[in-house]
């Protein structure tokens, strides 16, 4: 499988260069004040190769969110579901007789701390259970390969990061969930040939990754595409829907965040354009429904998520929302909760598996990681085998419920789509 022919992908490609050139005076001091050390591949405890960020006694992970920026709910909830899953590890006796260590940094959605706090944690980890920002771990994606290889399991599902053996994607990228959201608009709200489909995304590669999805939809499946890029800034949707409603639009997908899905579902209610719009993984939290757009979103909203909600009552997101809400019970449940767990458990066993195999270091877990064929944490399979792919294509599409555990339920999946299966083989 090759992204680099797919729609958008040129367009993400150049976004990522550009950033990646704004940050590069930052970058390039990390890169120039580490030396080698002759650390890796050290013997250690056990007869274990060692290196960056591993000791006889621990495991150093780092985790790179977003506390007090346009991902702050996200933040917190994948961060404390990480803590989580490092407590209960050690408390079991930890990993190759190691316990692990996270330390967290925040970078509030921006692009320069972002890049400084890898920089900062890179020499003393061995990778990185969370990094939020599509564009920021592209950006970076030039050092992490040829240099650094340290593992990044981000939450971030653009497929510009595909094709790296030390970025891998947790689920299906957005463009591929985007094709299973639109497929489910055709299949139960009678979106069909001839539609018009509204597209109210983020510039950048998120946004664009999504629409990719949406643009080959829309040609596969003879839809008019009205598209509205935004600013992570931006908040007030109002021109947006005033657009959509005078384009004629039968359907909205949104790849943003929570606020501007508060806003769009909420001023769509108020100008009476009374069509379903469904979101990007992103692009929803628990909160929203005691807002006033709650009723709304309860009415018209859905969300594509790449695993199963964490207020379904299977075993793997029931025990999950028992242990967080006794580790925190002033905190909402919400789906980030299973972004960071689904993450961290990942990685978790990538190393037990790089231990059994006597090598610990960035090279050995990255290479343990590709033998995972059928992983599951609870929350659905994920084959790690292929760097080139997604590791699952399918997606759960939740409706907002304010009675439900976590605020939503599914309403269909963990389903790939006719749509997705086809896109993700196509030739060259």
């Amino acid at each position: 499988m090759n992204h680099s022919t797919r729609p958008g992908r040129g367009r993400t490609r150049a976004t990522a260069t550009a950033l990646a050139a704004l940050l590069a005076l930052t970058a390039a001091a990390g890169c120039s004040s580490k030396a080698a050390d002759g650390k890796d591949g050290k013997q250690g405890a056990g007869g274990v190769k060692t290196g960056d960020g591993v000791t006889d006694k621990t495991i150093a992970l780092g985790a790179l969110t977003d506390l007090t920026g346009v991902y702050a709910t996200l933040g917190k909830s994948v961060t404390q579901a990480q803590r989580l899953y490092v407590k209960q590890v050690n408390a079991e006796g930890g990993i190759c007789g190691r316990t692990l260590k996270l330390t967290v940094r925040d970078h509030g959605y921006d692009p320069q701390k972002a890049v400084a706090a890898y920089t900062e944690l890179e020499p003393d980890v061995l990778g990185y259970v969370q990094f939020i920002g599509s564009p920021f771990v592209a950006s970076l994606r030039q050092r992490i390969d040829r240099r650094d290889k340290a593992l990044v399991v981000p939450q971030a599902w653009s497929a510009e990061l595909l094709g790296s053996p030390y970025i891998r994607v947790v689920g299906s990228t957005y463009d591929i969930e985007t094709i299973n959201a639109i497929d489910f608009l055709m299949k139960e709200h009678g979106l069909k040939k001839g539609d018009k489909l509204g597209h109210v995304y983020f510039e950048g590669d998120y946004g664009e990754n999504a629409l990719a999805g949406s643009r080959h939809m829309a040609d596969k499946s003879g839809l008019e595409l009205v598209e509205q890029k935004i600013k992570p800034t931006d908040n007030d949707m109002t021109a947006q829907v005033a657009a959509l409603k005078k384009a004629g639009v039968e359907a909205v997908v949104l790849s943003a965040g929570p606020r501007q899905a508060a806003s769009l579902v909420g001023v769509a209610a108020a100008r009476r354009l009374s069509v379903p719009v469904i979101g990007n993984n992103s692009a929803f939290s628990p909160q929203l429904l005691g807002t006033q757009a709650g009723p709304a979103l309860e009415k018209t909203y859905y969300v594509a998520s790449p695993a199963l909600p964490i207020g379904d009552d299977s075993e793997g997101p029931s025990a999950l929302a028992s242990a967080y809400a006794k580790a925190y019970p002033k905190d909402t449940l919400d789906n980030g909760v299973v972004a960071g767990w689904t993450a961290a458990s990942t990685y978790g066993e990538a190393l037990k598996r790089a231990c059994k195999a006597k090598d610990l270091t960035r090279e050995g877990v990255s290479k343990a990681l590709r033998t995972m064929d059928d992983f599951d944490a609870g929350f659905g399979k994920q084959d790690f085998t292929d760097p080139e792919a997604p590791s699952s294509g399918q997606s759960v599409i939740l409706r907002p419920d304010k009675k439900a555990k976590g605020g939503s339920k599914a309403v269909r999946g963990p389903e790939e789509s006719a749509a997705a299966h086809a896109y993700e083989r196509e030739p060259r």
